[in-house]
């Protein structure tokens, strides 16, 4: 249930109370007056929760030294109008990058068009011998991702770049050994890059699948739209996984993490 709400200072806020459903015949008897009389409570209480939020946001970002590389890189990918991972996913995803390494891992793989952005974070995980492979079918953005790396200070022979559809070419690679699969694609191709993507993964690895938690819209039965519906089978398959860890993150659309136990 959503309501509107008019504080004391005039401002008019929107609620939101789960698990309560509203018809416009109940009167003021139905919600009762102590329900009534909370609502600027709860109304504010919510507006503090976002101010504490964005000030510890804030706070994190004014932590991060500056980085013109990687303002490059997101400027380049703002111009193609691409979604790239704000600091704290791509601090996130180098820690995973890191985590996860391992004697028998190949490396990682970066299934994006924004790979120029992904890429750096990933490569500062990867340590000083990890082979970071792109796959996209657009050359112009590969184009751009080497020149990034190149003026960050990486050599053209720790990244491979695959100039092709990512289902084409990822089958095959060589299973269990690659420590971070990022595969970002579009939802109908989703079921497929899981199924694709897991068996490269080597003990240990990590898959991370941005954005495909569709804000929370996936726990609307109502939407019904093809999109939708081919995120919920391959999330479906997802829970079917041996060996799987998973993890769903609130980090832009909804993020997921699907670890292999070692």
């Amino acid at each position: 249930m959503s309501l509107g709400v008019q504080l004391d200072s005039g401002s008019f806020y929107e609620v939101f109370i789960p698990n309560l459903s509203f018809h416009t015949s109940h009167n003021r008897d139905f919600w009762g007056e102590p329900l009534l009389t909370a609502l600027p409570t709860l109304a504010r209480l919510l507006i503090v929760t976002d101010t504490a939020f964005d000030a510890l946001l804030t706070y994190i970002e004014s932590t991060i030294p500056g980085d013109e590389v990687l303002d490059a890189a997101r400027r380049d990918a703002e111009e193609f109008g691409l979604t790239t991972p704000d600091e704290v996913t791509g601090q996130l995803l180098s820690t995973l990058t890191a985590a996860a390494a391992s004697e028998k891992s190949a490396g990682a793989i970066a299934v994006t068009p924004a790979a120029s952005v992904v890429g750096l974070y990933l490569l500062k995980g990867l340590g000083s011998n990890g082979m970071l492979t792109c796959i996209d079918p657009e050359v112009e953005h590969q184009r751009q991702a080497k020149q990034i790396f190149r003026a960050a200070g990486f050599s053209p022979s720790r990244v491979r770049f695959l100039p092709s559809r990512p289902l084409d070419v990822m089958g095959r690679l060589a299973h269990g050994s690659y420590q971070l699969v990022y595969g970002e694609v579009s939802p109908l191709d989703l079921n497929a890059l899981v199924k694709t993507a897991w068996p490269l993964l080597s003990p240990g690895g990590v898959l991370v699948l941005p954005d495909v938690l569709l804000d929370g819209t996936l726990a609307d039965e109502s939407r019904k739209d093809r999109a939708t519906v081919a995120v919920r089978e391959a999330l479906e398959y997802v829970d079917t996984l041996e060996d799987a860890l998973i993890t769903r993150l609130p980090l832009g659309a909804g993020m997921m993490l699907i670890s292999r136990r070692p």
